[in-house]
């Protein structure tokens, strides 16, 4: 084993050590994070929280490789990110790094499957390969036998789950989830919860999960609370909600 090998396994998954973000200069300077150290383990599911202006999204462009800190350390399995070039960042962000957002953002003319193949295009894989992916990511959200129905065809949580299906369709190591649940009613929101606690404990896939939902929270093992761009608490749940049958609607 290599000492960078070796410095991945014995490392987290995920550590910022004193990350600051701070934009403009001088009196006009407003500092997004302060200082911020956090550790996030490989197989985790990690919510972040805070108010508006706390940080959290800033939090989360970093960790997902959207955006660089001013100052401090970002490493990714042990391997400093603020040494890697823009072009190894984006590498990292396609082999390593799954999103989800809030607005789905699934191309509207475009069916579900081709929604899908989206990740897999950029990386070159050829058509056959991008079918048969994009088929097994579909059925593993409960979307088998939707393959060619477009965003405008579908519900809410079946746009959703599209977009889960497209961030798991690379099998990355970690999924970023930018308030996954926010343009969704409660019993849809409840069911991708569902969805994105059984990736976690059935796949072994790392989760961080941006979110202003207690209750969506509350599937997390860990809350991470943000306040004026550093962390208040860092509390594990101990009772999470009971499980919740899923339907593909």
């Amino acid at each position: 084993m290599s000492q960078e090998q070796a410095r991945s396994v014995a490392a987290p998954l995920i550590r910022l050590h004193g990350i600051s973000k701070v934009y403009g200069h001088g009196q006009a300077a407003v500092y997004a994070l302060r200082d911020v150290d956090l550790e996030i383990g490989s197989g985790e599911f990690a919510a972040i929280m805070g108010p508006s202006g706390s940080g959290k999204s800033t939090a989360m462009n970093i960790i997902g490789c959207l955006d660089t800190p001013s100052s401090g350390e970002y490493l990714f399995r042990g391997v400093p990110t603020q040494s890697m070039s823009r072009d190894q960042r984006a590498h990292l962000r396609r082999r390593h790094l799954g999103f989800v957002f809030q607005g789905f953002n699934l191309l509207p003319r475009t069916s579900a499957q081709e929604n899908v193949e989206l990740p897999l295009l950029y990386r070159g894989e050829n058509a056959k390969a991008r079918h048969a992916a994009a088929r097994e990511a579909l059925a593993s959200v409960g979307l088998a036998g939707w393959e060619h129905h477009t965003p405008g065809e579908l519900s809410g949580g079946q746009q959703q789950r599209v977009a889960i299906a497209r961030a798991l369709v690379t099998q990355p190591t970690v999924l970023l989830a930018d308030e996954p649940t926010g343009n969704l009613d409660s019993q849809r929101g409840r069911e991708i919860m569902e969805l994105l606690r059984g990736l976690n404990v059935d796949r072994g896939i790392t989760i961080v999960m941006v979110t202003h939902e207690p209750d969506m929270a509350a599937y997390a093992q860990r809350v991470i609370r943000f306040v004026d761009g550093s962390i208040e608490s860092d509390v594990r749940n101990a009772v999470m909600p009971a499980p919740l049958a899923v339907e593909a609607a």
